[in-house]
C-alpha cells in the first residue's frame, strides 16, 4: 500500500529575506501553496502574539524553531515564552561555530550542555533537538562527531531533526541512523542536493536525493514532520518552494 505526504511544512529561512521584508505576505504566499506547517529560524522583532496572529490568519500551525549557541548558554526563558504562545512543541539547535567544534572533547562537552538544555525544557512540555550539517560526518580522531554526539545524549530527552542534503553531502546515510536510532529522528529537512560536482542545493525531486525510499523509512524512525528548505534558490524562494511542493504532494512511497 502506498501513501503520500499528509502535510507539508517549510523552514522559513528559504524565505529569511522575503520574510524580513514583508512578514505577513510572506507567510500568505505560503500558506497559498498548500503548506500547513511552518519552522521557525529568526521571527525578525515580531512580537510573539503578533506572529501568532498572522499564523492564526492564515491557518498555519509552527510545530518547531531553531537556536543558537547563545541562546541556550545565555538561558532562553523569553524563547520557552515564545514557545507557549506559539504552540513551538520543538526548539532544535541549529548551527555549531567552528571555534566551538575543533575536537572531539568539544562535541563531549556540548552533549553535556545539550542533555541539560534538554532536561529543562522538558519541564516546560517542550522537546529539544539537534539539526546537523556535514561537518558531523567528517572523520575525528578515528570517529564521526555525529556519532559521539547520539551516543552521548539522552535519547529519551535529544530528539533529532535530519537535514537530508547535508547527511548526504557530508557522506552519511540516513537509512543506517534511521535503523540504528529508531524513534529519535522527529523531524525531516526535506532539501535536495543537484548532480553537479558543486553538489549544490536544488529543488526537491530535481536532485540526487532518494526521498521514496527515505519516506518509506521515516515512520519507523520517528518522522513526525517534513519541513522543506533549499538555502539558496537561483529565482524567487517561492518558485522554487512551488516546485517542490508539487513534487511531493504527486510523490507515493
Amino acid at each position: 500500500m502506498t501513501r503520500r505526504l499528509a502535510t507539508l511544512g517549510v523552514q522559513l529561512y528559504m524565505v529569511r529575506r522575503e520574510l524580513e521584508k514583508d512578514f505577513d505576505g510572506t507567510l500568505s504566499r505560503i500558506a497559498a501553496l498548500g503548506i500547513k506547517q511552518v519552522e521557525f529560524s529568526n521571527y525578525f522583532n515580531h512580537p510573539a502574539r503578533e506572529v501568532k496572529m498572522v499564523l492564526d490568519r492564515y491557518h498555519l500551525t509552527a510545530p518547531s524553531t531553531h537556536v543558537q549557541l547563545p541562546g541556550i548558554r545565555n538561558g532562553f526563558q523569553q524563547l520557552i515564552e515564545t514557545c507557549h504562545i506559539l504552540g513551538h512543541k520543538y526548539i532544535l539547535f541549529a548551527w555549531m561555530p567552528p571555534e566551538e567544534r575543533k575536537n572531539l572533547d568539544d562535541y563531549k562537552r556540548l552533549a553535556d550542555l545539550f542533555n541539560k538544555t534538554a532536561e529543562q525544557l522538558k519541564k516546560e512540555n517542550i522537546t529539544f533537538g539537534y539539526h546537523n550539517h556535514d561537518f558531523e560526518f567528517q572523520p575525528m580522531e578515528g570517529q564521526l562527531p555525529y556519532d559521539v554526539l547520539l551516543e552521548r545524549t539522552d535519547p529519551q530527552t535529544v530528539k533529532l531533526e535530519l537535514d537530508l542534503y547535508w547527511i548526504v553531502k557530508g557522506g552519511g546515510d540516513p537509512l543506517k541512523y534511521f535503523q540504528k536510532y529508531p524513534g529519535r529522528y522527529h523531524l525531516l529537512h526535506v532539501k535536495d542536493m543537484d548532480a553537479t560536482p558543486k553538489r549544490d542545493f536544488t529543488e526537491v525531486g530535481r536532485g540526487v536525493i532518494d526521498f521514496q525510499t527515505i519516506f518509506k523509512q521515516a515512520p519507523k524512525a520517528g518522522v513526525k514532520y517534513y519541513f522543506i528548505e533549499q538555502d539558496e534558490t537561483p529565482g524567487s524562494p517561492f518558485d522554487s518552494l512551488k516546485i517542490s511542493v508539487d513534487y511531493l504532494k504527486q510523490l507515493e512511497f
